[in-house]
């Protein structure tokens, strides 16, 4: 039989382990967001707001180049319309997208940006993009979407390049999203005879 001391001494290390199995499944999640918004890494995906604007550096450019991807899996045709472009610090920018969903049903898509090199995620600021939503893109369908970015004034003056690319994923159960929202927009006799097929088989 253990003494309390023991029973204590016991309680408290599966206390320990217990903590270190959480913190290692929270970890990810933390350093995803943690990336986020400091740019670490390369990622850049949060919006930028600011009440200040910021003061243009015309004294100098910044050449930015635009690439579009898309994960295996993802049946979508994606690209950047603008290839690069020469920008001063502090100024408003802003380049558009094109991406079409080639498959006869609908789907679901999340953009995830990156910025190369690392460094210059942190001064990569994006007022308005894609990437801060899902995207539902209908059978067939066609979109055109913009970016609106500032590369902030003060980025290290050696970095004179700066790769913006973007990859698009299925965002995991759309396609049961986006059937159960096409049954829902039908009218009550089409529901019926739906439910009155399935509950045949």
């Amino acid at each position: 039989m253990m003494n309390k001391e023991n029973k204590r001494v016991l309680q408290n290390l599966l206390f320990v382990v217990l903590g270190m199995f959480c913190f290692g499944f929270a970890l990810v999640p933390l350093y995803d967001v943690f990336c986020e918004y400091t740019g670490l890494n390369g990622k850049t995906g949060v919006q930028y707001v600011s009440a200040e604007q910021l003061q243009v550096d015309t004294s100098r450019e910044i050449k930015v180049e635009f690439l579009a991807n898309t994960n295996d899996g993802m049946p979508w045709e994606f690209k950047a319309l603008t290839y690069s472009i020469n920008v001063h610090p502090g100024e408003a920018n802003r380049v558009e997208f094109v991406v079409k969903n080639t498959t006869n049903r609908d789907i679901i898509g999340r953009a995830t940006p990156s910025v190369s090199p690392g460094l210059a995620a942190a001064y990569f600021k994006k007022t308005e993009c894609f990437c801060f939503t899902e995207q539902l893109l209908k059978a067939g369908e066609e979109k055109i979407m913009p970016v609106v970015f500032i590369v902030d004034p003060a980025i290290n003056k050696n970095i004179r390049e700066i790769t913006l690319s973007y990859t698009f994923f299925i965002q995991p159960g759309s396609e049961d999203k986006t059937a159960s929202q096409d049954i829902s927009s039908l009218d009550d006799v089409s529901k019926l005879a739906i439910n009155t097929a399935l509950t045949q088989y």
